[in-house]
């Protein structure tokens, strides 16, 4: 059984990476839902116009 313990310890790695790009995705999707939910508390009034004028100009 010797040569089972590098892979258990490489397998324990990758599950804890794994759990960590998980809570980095769930922490982005939560901040993206926010401001979803609230885009005009999230971003600043006046610049938000400015980007959709400039928007609608050149599109």
């Amino acid at each position: 059984p010797h040569h089972q313990l590098p892979s258990l310890k490489i397998y324990g790695l990758t599950l804890a990476y794994i759990a960590f790009l998980c809570l980095l995705l769930l922490a982005m999707i939560i901040r993206c839902a926010k401001v979803i939910m609230d885009p005009y508390s999230a971003i600043p009034t006046s610049t938000w116009e400015e980007q959709f004028f400039m928007g609608s100009v050149l599109w």
